[in-house]
This record gives C-alpha cells, sequence and structure tokens, in this order.
C-alpha cells in the first residue's frame, strides 16, 4: 500500500522463506534457526506472492556463515541464520522458474534490477566497454545441493541434498578497460 502512494519502500525475501516453514525446525534443527525466524505455511505462500505482485523487488541471502561448533551450542545458544548465497540460484530457479511461479524475466530481475534500484545503483549493461557482470545459467540441469561443494567453510545449510533443476555454471565480472 505504501509503494501505491508513491512511499520509497522496498522488500525482499530470502530462500528460506520462501521454500521452508517453521516445520523445517523439526527437520534441521539450528540449520533452521535464523531471524527473522521461519513462519507457517500461509507466511511463505503470502511472501510468493509479493515477489509476483512487485512488492518484493529483491531475493537476498542473508548467507550467515557459522561454524558447526557454533551451532553445536544448541537452540538457545547457536547464532542465528544459514548459508545461502551457492543455493539461492538454484533453488530459485527449480521453485520459482521451473514450476511457473515466476517467468524467467522476473526471477533475474529479483537478484539483479530490484537490489541495485534500492542501493541506487545503475542497471547492468552488455555494452560495448561496460563493466561485466554476467551470470550463465544452465535452466535444465538436473543437480543435488551438496554443502561439500560450496567455497563457503561453513556448512549450515538445510538444503543439502535437494533436488534442484537449473544452475549457475559460469560468471564474468571484470572490466576490459
Amino acid at each position: 500500500m505504501a509503494q501505491q502512494h508513491g512511499l520509497p519502500v522496498t522488500g525482499e525475501a530470502c530462500p528460506h522463506h520462501l521454500f521452508l516453514t517453521d516445520e523445517a525446525c523439526r527437520t534441521f534443527g539450528v540449520n533452521a534457526k535464523m531471524a527473522p525466524p521461519l513462519r507457517e505455511e500461509a507466511d511463505r505462500q503470502a511472501l510468493i506472492d509479493g515477489l509476483r505482485d512487485g512488492t518484493l523487488c529483491a531475493i537476498a541471502t542473508d548467507h550467515a556463515p557459522h561454524s558447526a561448533d557454533e551451532k553445536a551450542a544448541g537452540w538457545t545458544k547457536a547464532p542465528f541464520g544459514i548459508i545461502g548465497l551457492e543455493a539461492a540460484v538454484p533453488l530459485c530457479l527449480s521453485e520459482l522458474y521451473n514450476k511457473g511461479v515466476l517467468t524467467l524475466p522476473q526471477l533475474i530481475a529479483l537478484f539483479t534490477v530490484g537490489p541495485r534500484k534500492v542501493l541506487g545503483l545503475p542497471v547492468g549493461s552488455l555494452e560495448l566497454g561496460a563493466t561485466a557482470d554476467v551470470t550463465i545459467l544452465d535452466l535444465d540441469a538436473k543437480h543435488s545441493i551438496s554443502v561439500e561443494s560450496f567455497a563457503s567453510r561453513s556448512r549450515n545449510c538445510p538444503y543439502d541434498g535437494w533436488q534442484c533443476r537449473g544452475k549457475v555454471v559460469g560468471t564474468l565480472v571484470g572490466s576490459s578497460r
């Protein structure tokens, strides 16, 4: 409603809030402890609706790496957060694009244009001489998320073993100048 009145209000969602509910705490324990906490299915669906209708303009990861020792401290003492950077794109391709929830341009905009607008950054360009910032996707690649293959040294991730369709197969960042 605030956006409809021209107020500069933005919102984002993280994959864990889009694909998990509070029930995940039973399965994944402290690897599902985050702030804000996971909510009920109706809340999860509301976030997806917000992505669809533009109320939410970005998908973020809230990447919060913690050591196994920190997470082993138990529910009350373990730090909040999970790692999500390396799982975000495959999860979103699988659950939002490949299941017809969002179009590919909508999904890409949530990772690119939306965050850039919030931060006041120029939108990327493929023009000659522009700084490269390109991610190459294989939309049909079937694979399993494996936290052991992550570059992150942390493993606090509830997605280990999730079957996905679509993944990042290359990136190019830099300038030819």
